[in-house]
């Protein structure tokens, strides 16, 4: 694989992943700006060799009933091949450009494995 140095994408608390890559849509690697949300989730299956699904879990609080319930939503995300995802593995993903019809997002990091 490439041997690029990892730049600086402006989020200090994540760390930039050991192996190197040639992909120019690796935020790390590549050219590719990292901007808006991050948001943590679950890789939950892959959709193509560099497109993982992604699943969210989130509370919302209603006021009529003073309660909280939980939702979920399902997020198609980037991976590199520089980052080793398997399916079960926490993720940070972040907002980038739009990639394809439905992926706007890039795996940043992981978090922990199964």
């Amino acid at each position: 694989m490439g041997s690029r140095l990892a730049r600086n994408i402006g989020i200090p608390w994540i760390k930039p992943p050991e192996r190197g890559c040639d992909d120019d849509n690796c935020p790390w690697h590549g050219s590719l700006p990292v901007r808006g949300r991050l948001m943590e989730g679950t890789v939950e299956s892959f959709r193509s060799p560099k497109m993982a699904v992604i699943k969210r879990e989130y509370y919302n609080y209603v006021p009529k009933y003073m309660r909280y319930e939980r939702h979920r939503s399902k997020i198609h995300a980037y991976v590199p091949p520089c980052i080793g995802v398997k399916e079960g593995d926490r993720v940070i993903i972040g907002e980038t450009r739009p990639l394809a019809k439905t992926v706007s997002f890039v795996i940043l990091g992981i978090i922990e494995g199964r």
